[in-house]
């Protein structure tokens, strides 16, 4: 491929907008065609297959999506640049009840009935027209957010290819026995007019406050003795038909002696009756008889109300059973039964031939929860809005015992949010319960974050073992799949792919069709849509050769597209000329979606893998978490509790968003409370520190080429320097981690590696090699700096590219013209187009890493203790003394003792492993703010137990990866505060002269007397950080030559003195001349300003130099 890269490095603004440069880069990716670039340059390679979640676009994209598809980004992205090639198409789901409650809301449609007057090639127009009504917004905000995925090659659950798909997805099942047609009590939403399965109804439960009542039925042999039931659905009432008792457990007679009412309840249930909080002064019943449930069975009672008694001689009906389900947790123990809207109630109510599956279902609820005709007195009402008047109609019939409110949990429609009530309707179900073995099996095969995984890495092409809590797959999706129901495919609707099913009016002679080519040749008509306007009317000639087939009018749940679109969004298999080139793509090598799709997505993409090839349909999984509002509720459009996406992009680019998004609980399946300040806080924390490492590098690379006359190129050196060979062998680890990792699809170990590493760059590495890296130690060390921090950065980048690709391809654009013309990598003109890099194990240097961490520890503790007394790093130090029992690490900071003496503006470092020679002892006290809430009582106690801690039991502490047990509780090093105490030691050393602090186990002495030369040097430096801050504000560059004005009021000032005695001092530091007194005559003045200084006036001027 041509460069058309410049010659030499374009400058780096000291300011940046990171929303606005990702913008560019979009442009620039255009230009590029760069993804479809990068899939052709991937072409032969081994595939890796991934499968896209289709979202609804009648609905606009929120942080949930965002999440998603920036995880399915990084590992895509990562999987690329490891060397295979990866399909993305996005997917896009359109039909089912989103779609059409959509329609029923904007056409004001209440019924099946409306439906019809309009007529269902209309209203399936309508859902056509806006099934994309946001895909445009989707396709911007995706592609915003940095996302590669094909939307010209995608797939949509409405093209007749994959309609057929599906179709040979329903005939395999049928042809295996695992589809039937029955009567069962199903969830229903009466909003959309149609029963919902089991995991659809579990994904929306709502706590509500429903109605309860209490209710006699008099027994026919005694009428002043009575039957009471429990129930928080009146509005089943019309349709009881028998009532359930427990048959062992112990029941009861009593006479309410307020009423002289005789009641029947269970023992353990009085207080469903006298449930006082203080013991009544009277006896409020007597108790008559008790007896075991089973005396109760076969014994009859008058109906509540008259519109189903003809059954009480046709069907046996009002009558008490017996059944184990029945309990003592709640109401009274009796359970009234209304067989066609309780499941239990049904099964019990068939198995004492109360109700038949030939006979008239008594289910006087219409398909919009509507009381039908046979209801007279409530007919036409709403059955929820119908609770209050039957209760009213039950007072007046005196059967009304107790009246109150309930708060429970209860499903709501997923789709109108609406309540769900449940109701027998025929159906057509695919037999999963004789299934579940076989899918418990397959999932057993899955990776989710833990098990087996096959690596994303040509190099290592086999399987290893990961280890991490599964909770989600052995504990969440498991016990789902173990309590598994057939699944109710069939939905009453119009929009959506058509059960391909011919029958005759009794159901004896049934014809499954499994293609269009099928169809052709069985009706003699080839459709080419499938949608129940273009085939409802087509009839297939019958065996006998006398009637006509026709096809039921039931379209498929949407679930069951979604979980077909392994095979239908590949047209398998009429696209495929033989099944190994399919094995190809399937299973998945990867998926991921939200937690809420365990229920879901995951379910049916089981349900089906399982049922037509026994295989899991994914190897591995990633599982997020939820995104909330930042006070932990959902986040709502109405409340506007979040703040919009588009927004977030615009102020702070999508990479931070990502990285944010990623760098937090959900990528272990836990929830996320979204925080503005959050994005805000990476894009300071993470992105201005690389972005100044990289402007820092491109500025000093320039001021060397242009002191040199000559290019510079970035080569691997291997340098002697020990800060070069550390920052090398951490690089390079960090790479070996991360592609261990992602191998793992551990981005919850990755991630905050990743973003550690930039800390440890431009804090550790860059602060501390700035002289270096300027040239302050001549051109030879200069070189090998910015060679060092050159390797760096680029492999940083590259190996970040996945996870942040604007940043990462601009910092590239740039950059690889530091790459000789014959690098392979240098001609490509994205970073993306790159494989990601592997770790030089030859730079890999324990040893040396150890050594820094010393360094690092020693450094930090006496940091923390120049804030903690208020001693700024501009002021100069005697000497400070490191402690440690071990002689290696006492050896370890010696041999960094001129980079730590020089980080800290300490003049001398003594090292010792005798604490008592120093007066140091250890004090240990508790964390009451995280151990209070946790130990409760026992904090006291406990709190004691600490203070009296000592070296040994903290050593054991890390030791057993910082944590110490204490009486049976668990003790963090969070849960610490570790200080040490200065006495007077053996050298006579006070609190007075030294200050003492540790990180971990190393402790750091500081010396903080001061003498006259110190307080002149520190003087010294707060002039330089004055001039440092000008030179800033006039924005003028390190290449820049200019002359240093300095002016006091009088010589013989403290300020003066430091100006005139400290002079060379200040000169090596700002690396300009410094002129004290005089004025610039010849030379133009930049900038000027004047300070006070110590209680001392200066005016500085910055004059530009004439050379």
């Amino acid at each position: 491929m041509a460069s058309h890269a410049p010659k030499s490095l374009a400058i780096v603004p000291e300011h940046i907008n990171f929303a606005e440069e990702e913008l560019k880069i979009i442009e620039l990716w255009d230009r590029l065609d760069a993804f479809r670039t990068s899939l052709k340059q991937s072409e032969g390679r081994p595939k890796f297959t991934f499968y896209d979640g289709p979202p609804f676009a009648t609905g606009l994209p929120h942080y949930g999506h965002l999440l998603a598809g920036s995880i399915k980004d990084i590992v895509t992205r990562f999987a690329h640049g490891n060397g295979f090639h990866v399909e993305r198409r996005f997917g896009w789901d359109c039909h089912g009840l989103p779609v059409e409650h959509e329609i029923d809301k904007t056409l004001g449609i209440k019924s099946p009935d409306d439906v019809a007057k309009m007529g269902i090639e209309a209203y399936n127009a309508a859902c056509r027209n806006i099934v994309m009504r946001y895909s445009s917004e989707w396709k911007e905000t995706v592609k915003r957010l940095g996302r590669w995925i094909d939307f010209d090659n995608d797939y949509k659950t409405l093209y007749p290819w994959f309609m057929e798909s599906v179709w040979w997805v329903f005939k395999q099942l049928y042809d295996k026995g695992l589809v039937y047609r029955g009567f069962k009590v199903m969830p229903f939403s009466t909003a959309c007019s149609t029963p919902l399965s089991n995991f659809e109804s579990g994904q929306n439960y709502k706590d509500v406050v429903d109605p309860t009542v209490v209710v006699s039925f008099p027994l026919d042999e005694n009428p002043e003795e009575s039957l009471i039931v429990w129930t928080t659905t009146p509005w089943t009432l019309p349709s009881n038909l028998a009532i359930c008792v427990n048959p062992s457990s112990m029941y009861i007679k009593i006479r309410d002696n307020k009423t002289q009412k005789i009641y029947i309840l269970m023992e353990e249930r009085l207080e469903i009756l006298y449930h006082h909080h203080k013991k009544p002064t009277e006896p409020e019943y007597e108790v008559l008889a008790k007896f075991a449930g089973k005396t109760l069975e076969g014994k009859s009672y008058e109906p509540l109300l008259p519109y189903f008694a003809h059954l009480k001689k046709e069907r046996n009906a009002f009558r008490v059973v017996c059944d184990d389900y029945v309990t003592k947790e709640s109401g009274t123990g009796l359970v009234h039964q209304s067989p066609y809207f309780g499941e239990d109630d049904f099964r019990i109510c068939l198995s004492y031939g109360i109700i038949s599956k030939d006979m008239k279902p008594v289910c006087p609820v219409d398909d919009a929860g509507r009381f039908t005709d046979e209801v007279v007195d409530f007919k036409g009402l709403y059955v929820k809005e119908a609770d209050k008047l039957i209760i009213k109609h039950l007072k007046t019939l005196d059967r009304l015992v107790v009246q109150s409110n309930f708060k429970h949990s209860y499903p709501y429609c997923w789709r109108s949010d609406t309540p769900l009530i449940y109701k027998a309707v025929p159906s057509w179900f695919v037999r999963v319960e004789s299934l579940v073995d076989k899918l418990l099996a397959n999932n057993a095969k899955t990776y989710w974050l833990a098990t087996l995984t096959r690596c994303l890495c040509l190099s290592m092409l086999h399987y290893r073992e990961f280890r991490v809590p599964e909770f989600v797959k052995e504990k969440r999706f498991a016990n789902w799949l173990k309590s598994a129901r057939d699944w109710a495919i069939s939905r009453s609707r119009y929009w959506g792919t058509p059960i391909p099913l011919w029958i005759n009016d009794d159901l004896s002679e049934i014809v499954c069709v499994g293609s269009i080519e099928e169809l052709a040749k069985l009706s003699g008509v080839k459709p080419t849509d499938l949608h129940r306007e273009h085939i409802d009317e087509i009839t297939i000639p019958s065996r006998n050769g006398k009637t006509k087939l026709k096809r039921i009018s039931e379209v498929f749940d949407c679930w069951f597209e979604s979980g077909s679109m392994p095979y239908a969004q590949q047209h398998y298999p009429f696209a495929f000329k033989n099944t190994e080139d399919f094995k190809s793509l399937f299973p998945a090598d990867f998926v991921a979606e939200g937690i809420d799709q365990t229920r879901g997505w995951f379910y049916t993409l089981t349900v089906l893998a399982t049922a037509l090839f026994d295989e899991p349909p994914f190897k591995n999984l990633i599982v997020n978490g939820l995104v909330l509002a930042s006070d932990g509720s959902k986040m709502s459009k109405r409340k506007k509790n979040y703040p919009d996406p588009n927004e977030i992009f615009l102020k702070y680019g999508a990479d931070a968003l990502r990285l944010y998004l990623i760098d937090s609980p959900v990528v272990r399946s836990e929830n996320l409370r979204f925080r503005e300040e959050g994005v805000l806080d990476i894009q300071k924390n993470v992105f201005l520190p690389w972005y100044n490492a990289y402007r820092f590098l491109v500025q000093n690379v320039q001021l060397l080429e242009k002191e040199t006359n000559s290019r510079f190129f970035a080569k691997l050196i291997h340098s002697d320097n020990v800060l070069d060979k550390w920052i090398m062998s951490y690089t390079h680890n960090l790479v070996a981690f991360v592609k261990k990792e992602m191998a793992a699809y551990h981005l919850y170990t990755v991630v905050p590696r990743l973003v550690k590493f930039f800390d440890i760059l431009t804090n550790w590495y860059v602060r501390f090699n700035r002289k270096r890296l300027k040239g302050d130690f001549g051109r030879e060390e200069c070189f090998k700096s910015l060679e060092t921090l050159a390797h760096v950065l680029l492999l940083i980048i590259r190996l970040m590219s996945p996870f942040t690709p604007f940043i990462t391809e601009l910092m590239w654009q740039n950059l690889r013209n530091l790459l000789h013309e014959e690098s392979d990598a240098k001609n490509n003109e994205s970073i993306h187009y790159l494989l990601l890099p592997d770790a030089d194990l030859s730079l890999i240097n324990d040893d040396i890493e150890r050594k820094v961490g010393v360094m690092q520890s020693v450094v930090a503790s006496a940091r923390l203790l120049r804030e903690r007394h208020t001693l700024p790093v501009k002021q100069p130090l005697k000497q400070m003394i490191v402690v440690h029992q071990d002689q290696r690490t006492l050896d370890d900071a010696e041999f960094l003792k001129a980079y730590i003496l020089e980080e800290l503006n300490v003049k001398q470092m003594e090292v010792s492993f005798e604490k008592d020679r120093w007066g140091v002892s250890l004090a240990v006290d508790a964390d009451y703010k995280t151990l209070g809430p946790r130990l409760g009582k026992d904090l006291k106690v406990i709190v004691e137990k600490i203070k009296k801690l000592n070296e040994q039991n903290l050593n054991e502490m890390r030791q057993n990866n910082g944590i110490l047990n204490i009486d049976g509780h668990e003790i963090s090093q969070n849960d610490l505060k570790i200080n040490y105490k200065l006495t007077s030691g053996q050298l006579g050393c006070t609190t007075d002269q030294y200050v003492a602090g540790s990180d971990g186990d190393v402790i750091v002495l500081l010396d903080i007397s001061s003498d006259k030369a110190l307080q002149d040097e520190g003087f010294a430096r707060e002039i330089v950080n004055r001039i440092q801050k000008l030179r800033k504000k006039a924005k003028l560059m390190p290449q820049n030559d200019i002359t240093i004005y300095c002016t006091v009021d009088q010589l013989t000032s403290e300020l003066g003195n430091v100006l005139i005695h400290q002079k060379n001092y200040i000169e090596q530091l700002v690396k300009q001349p410094v002129l004290v007194n005089q004025e610039s005559k010849v030379q133009p003045v930049i900038i000027d300003e004047t300070i006070d200084i110590k209680g001392s006036v200066l005016k500085m001027s910055l004059a530009k130099r004439v050379l």
